[in-house]
């Protein structure tokens, strides 16, 4: 069981969000007497925003197994952390064996913005989540200029943006941003499996360092922005979920 602050890849910390942190904390609470296990879907998680470590100190015990694609840049991050995770499954996120209902809350961090088949790894992972789980997700979104630039530019300067943004870390990983990726396609996706979302919210996480880059990401994304008329807005780059699978086991879940 993991029994200290989980770690993070280097370059991808965060301070815990309340976003996150609360339900979760809320949902441990009501696990008095257990352990709590976490799936961690996405090697770049950033995995402290939960507030994993004030839990742990509070006399909880979380376990956590991280699972991505296996691939060697997806490899890379996840041996360089893996003495944060009490298991690491890598395999093809479409019919990787996983655990059914054998988790509590699944984390799927960005994720979803890099892979095919969206909506089959979602099922994977919702499979994975036991009746009344949390599934909390942070992903980028298919329609804000930052996911259209990002799909624009070519690999060579996606690499270098990557190695100023996160030095020392593997990447930068290919941009898909299927249609699915969305604030639609995700509640469309939620309404179909029978899920609920109980909250939702976006975030504006453009880094303000290096300052010439963040400072050129910012008028880029603005000129994108004013030039697709808002189709790709510029107010937000992520979006954020808190959805939680039924208890009834009538409900229509995977």
């Amino acid at each position: 069981m993991t029994t200290a602050e989980p770690g993070t890849p280097p370059g991808s910390e965060r301070i815990a969000s309340r976003f996150f942190a609360d339900p979760l904390r809320d949902y441990v609470l009501q696990c008095l007497g257990r352990p709590v296990s976490l799936l961690q879907a996405g090697c770049l998680a950033p995995l402290r925003e939960l507030g994993i470590g004030q839990l742990i100190e509070g006399g909880f015990v979380i376990s956590v197994t991280a699972v991505d694609a296996d691939n060697g840049l997806a490899r890379r991050v996840l041996h360089e952390a893996c003495d944060a995770y009490d298991d690491v499954i890598t395999g093809d996120l479409r019919t990787i064996p996983i655990e059914q209902r054998g988790y509590d809350v699944v984390y799927c961090a960005l994720l979803l913005e890099r892979v095919h088949h969206v909506e089959l790894v979602l099922d994977r992972l919702v499979s994975a989540l036991k009746p009344g789980g949390l599934l909390l997700i942070r992903t980028g979104d298919r329609y804000c200029a930052a996911a259209l630039l990002d799909r624009m530019l070519p690999g060579p300067l996606r690499r270098a943006i990557w190695s100023r943004l996160r030095p020392g870390i593997a990447g930068p990983f290919p941009p898909v941003y299927e249609r699915a990726v969305s604030n639609e396609g995700i509640a469309a996706y939620a309404l179909l499996r029978g899920l609920v979302i109980t909250a939702r919210t976006t975030e504006l996480t453009r880094p303000g360092n290096p300052v010439g880059l963040s400072s050129s990401m910012r008028i880029t994304c603005a000129a994108i922005s004013r030039l697709t008329r808002g189709r790709f807005i510029d107010s937000h780059d992520e979006l954020l979920y808190v959805i939680r699978k039924p208890q009834d086991r009538f409900a229509r879940v995977v």
